[in-house]
């Protein structure tokens, strides 16, 4: 069983203890503000969710993806902007219902946090100037250089983890936002971004952009919605509209209209 399969037993696990949702009418106090489903929210991390030319409409996949499930629920939906360092606290102290906000599931996340069904395969990318002298294909090629990853995030515990593991000698910059890493590569103060493929994807994307993905060094990563530990009644229900979600294409039109392609039917 490789690791994506180890993740998807895990949740299901996880989610067999969760009972059988009868509906949104029938649960009473669903969600933290009735008729409406709270989602925490980076808004800052293109394509999945970033605002618009308007800088105040949200818009990626996180959150069209949002939209839908909250509207399967019969729910409005209401966005909180949060930094990602303090994300989790916010679904613990009841901030928000839920994030939807390119959460990785991990084993050791859902331990404290409740997790959905996942609903898109990630990988682990290194990205770097096409114009770059040195290109690593593997992460011990990234010894000796300048990486940059966003804090606190999946990208940031493979990185600690390896450099901890073998000694490597790299000069790390962390950063609050992705796109400040994306910027420090486009002005060549770093050599490398370790990056998640989902948000690659919108950089390389763009016409003329000066980046290129020179290896995939880890691709068992899955997304999922991330609740309070506990709150088993709404994780229920998300699954519930997830499913239907996907039975009716809408998650592949999503991430059509997103990615150009389908990141959606590998993890189902």
């Amino acid at each position: 069983m490789n690791l994506k399969q180890t993740a998807f037993a895990a949740l299901a696990v996880l989610l067999a203890a969760s009972g059988v949702y009868a509906g949104p009418q029938a649960e009473k106090g669903l969600t933290l503000k009735p008729g409406t489903l709270t989602v925490g929210m980076e808004i800052g991390y293109p394509p999945m969710e970033y605002f618009a030319e308007d800088g105040k409409t949200p818009i990626g996949f996180d959150v069209e993806l949002a939209k839908a499930l909250a509207a399967k629920l019969g729910f409005a939906v209401e966005f909180v902007d949060t930094a990602w360092d303090g994300i989790f606290a916010g679904v613990e102290t009841s901030k928000y219902d839920c994030i939807i906000s390119s959460v990785t599931y991990t084993g050791e996340r859902a331990e404290r946090y409740n997790f959905t069904r996942p609903y898109v395969a990630n990988s682990q990318l290194l990205v770097v100037r096409k114009d770059a002298r040195t290109k690593p294909r593997t992460l011990e090629q990234v010894q000796g250089l300048r990486l940059t990853y966003q804090a606190e995030t999946t990208s940031d515990t493979m990185a600690t983890e390896w450099i901890a593991r073998s000694g490597a000698k790299v000069e790390v910059f962390e950063y609050d936002k992705v796109m400040n890493c994306f910027d420090e590569l486009n002005l060549s103060r770093v050599d490398v971004i370790l990056v998640d493929s989902v948000v690659a994807a919108e950089y390389l994307s763009r016409p003329g952009n000066p980046y290129e993905i020179t290896a995939e060094v880890s691709n068992d990563e899955v997304l999922a919605v991330c609740l309070k530990k506990g709150n088993d009644a709404l994780t229920q229900a998300l699954n519930t509209a997830l499913d239907e979600l996907y039975a009716d294409g809408t998650l592949q039109k999503i991430s059509q209209d997103v990615f150009g392609t389908d990141v959606v039917s590998s993890v189902r």
